[in-house]
């Protein structure tokens, strides 16, 4: 079938005869998502902290390893749901409760792209000496916004051919690491371990993996229905996993050899020295990668945007809102980015980490429900109902989410605030580890006394002749 060039859905449900796409498509997505110079900048926080390599290493390898985890079961919800993955918040959180994860979803899209702002700035000045920080950065956002605006199918071809273009430039550079660089020997000693280092950098690579989770299946809603979980599953996590690890582990390799330098600077330094010249190549495909996860970006804060408006006013989603959404996004995003001071920056990175906090329940609470609690069992024309089976506000998931969060706050180590038991294992951060569980176990409880088989019937009425095209499409 013939798909038209600027993608016309936004938050809607996604009708099986205009599903399409492999499913492998989706590893390219995540690899390309994952490699770009934010999450090189992720690999440098243990060693930043006085970790030895080896165990920085072995840090950020397992944390993405688990961080992904959460992030890749968001993936299987697109093509059951066809909905993006913030609007599947409803059923858990209520029609307006879910306002409370949007609006930190929101805060943390433009966050995001302000810095990925910054930072290409940041490296066009590195690579060519440019001081213009506004054009740079103007000239970036409208790249990202051509992807966005287009919308999913492009957005899927550029993460492809971006994700050839960054094995190609890995590959060569860590061959090259591997076999010319004279410090290897020290690089590979494990010396000393630091607990408080390594569990700063696990957390750092879990937490900057479990960011993908507010987004993820907005890339996975137009597969067809018959994609199975696993194989939604495994193609998200090897894609964003190898993507994730290798490019954080290269981070921490230009860390460790050249400490005291900027990162772009120490990136661009290591790979100059391992083959001559190759710096400047390997630092412009970081660079196209940051245009593409800042077109994500984009088209995720877009999405949540409509579902604000869609709330607080139910109204139908078209072309022309998500284009003026898409713009807001881009302004907001821009003005601070150009409005940032250095000290800004490191402030505002506090910040985003406060944000992974507030999205550590949900996470929980989102996955219990659809695996565990309602086992997909949704009604999509319900949750776009403002007066429908799951109601304005939903108390078990708001009671699960602050309970979860709650029980956070002492496990806390961040810039702006220290919580007493993170202060006793010497600045360690281990919030997530009880977030997740706790959060997790007091909305199973909470649902207890939910009609699952009632819910699940009232569900299926709900959505009788939904998708008249589904039978023809079943196979």
């Amino acid at each position: 079938m013939g798909h038209q060039f600027i993608e016309q859905r936004s938050i809607d449900y996604v009708p099986i005869a205009e599903r399409h796409g492999k499913v492998w498509h989706l590893w390219p997505v995540w690899f390309s998502g994952d490699a770009h110079l934010a999450t090189v900048a992720t690999g440098v926080v243990g060693v930043a902290l006085g970790g030895s390599f080896a165990w920085m290493a072995l840090a950020v390898v397992l944390g993405c390893a688990f961080g992904t985890f959460f992030m890749a079961f968001h993936s299987t919800q697109g093509p059951q749901l066809g909905l993006p993955q913030m609007i599947q918040s409803r059923p858990q959180f209520g029609y307006l409760g879910a306002l409370l994860v949007w609006g930190v979803a929101l805060i943390a899209y433009i966050g995001f792209n302000a810095f990925n702002q910054i930072l290409a700035a940041q490296t066009a000045h590195t690579l060519y000496g440019i001081d213009s920080k506004r054009a740079i950065m103007l000239g970036f956002t409208v790249l990202s916004l051509v992807l966005a605006v287009i919308g999913y199918d492009l957005i899927h071809i550029a993460q492809r051919w971006t994700a050839y273009v960054l094995i190609a430039a890995l590959l060569i550079f860590t061959a090259a690491v591997v076999v010319r660089t004279p410090l290897s020997p020290a690089l590979l000693s494990w010396g000393e371990f630091h607990n408080v280092s390594f569990l700063a950098q696990f957390f750092a690579a879990a937490s900057y993996q479990i960011s993908w989770s507010m987004y993820v299946s907005d890339y996975s809603r137009y597969l067809p229905r018959t994609v199975g979980v696993s194989a939604s599953f495994w193609w998200t996590y090897l894609g964003a996993f190898i993507g994730g690890a290798w490019t954080m582990l290269v981070g921490t390799v230009a860390a460790a050899v050249y400490p005291n330098m900027e990162l772009a600077t120490a990136l661009r330094t290591v790979a100059d020295g391992v083959i001559p010249g190759f710096g400047k190549p390997l630092l412009l495909c970081f660079l196209l990668g940051l245009v593409t996860i800042t077109s994500i970006n984009f088209y995720g804060a877009s999405l949540t945007l409509l579902s604000v408006m869609d709330s607080l006013k139910p109204s139908r989603p078209t072309l022309t809102k998500r284009m003026a959404t898409l713009l807001f996004a881009a302004i907001a995003a821009t003005a601070i980015a150009i409005a940032s001071s250095q000290d800004f920056v490191e402030q505002f990175g506090a910040f985003l980490a406060v944000l992974l906090y507030l999205f550590t329940p949900w996470t929980a609470i989102n996955l219990v429900d659809f695996y565990w609690v309602r086992k997909g069992h949704y009604s999509v024309r319900e949750i776009f109902n403002a007066q429908g089976m799951y109601g304005q506000w939903n108390w078990r998931g708001l009671l699960a989410y602050g309970i979860g969060f709650v029980s956070m706050i002492p496990f806390f180590s961040t810039p702006l605030y220290t919580g007493p038991v993170a202060a006793s294992l010497g600045g360690a951060d281990i919030a997530m580890l009880i977030g997740l569980p706790v959060s997790a176990v007091v909305y199973v409880i909470a649902c207890r006394s939910l009609d699952i088989g009632e819910d699940r019937r009232r569900a299926h009425a709900a959505d009788v002749g939904l998708d008249p095209g589904a039978a023809a499409h079943a196979d």
